[in-house]
């Protein structure tokens, strides 16, 4: 085999060898741009559970408060205190998750 075909072959080797190697670092690029997204949307997924948690806490508390009270001045008292205090829970947890 002349010499000058086995530089072309290793040449074409090389080359191609070096596109895989691109190609293999553009696709641990994407990958790991989509587990960051990944990451991101789970979290995204965790706050919203915690928000309709603290919607479902709250409704129930409403559903309490009117099932509790009988006249509608102790009932808007105990709905506004119980509001106030779910605010403050709510701060609370913030608080806490920071």
């Amino acid at each position: 085999m002349p010499k000058d075909k086995q530089l072309q072959q290793i040449q074409s080797i090389e080359d191609k060898v070096r596109k895989l190697l691109s190609k293999h670092a553009e696709v641990q690029q994407r990958l790991v741009a989509a587990q960051e997204e990944i990451k991101f949307i789970e979290s995204l997924l965790e706050e919203k559970e915690q928000q309709i948690k603290n919607f479902q806490n709250q409704e129930n508390i409403v559903k309490i408060v009117d099932t509790i009270a009988g006249n509608t001045a102790n009932s808007t008292e105990l709905k506004l205190k119980l509001n106030e205090y779910i605010r403050e829970i709510d701060k609370c947890i913030a608080y806490l998750r920071d």
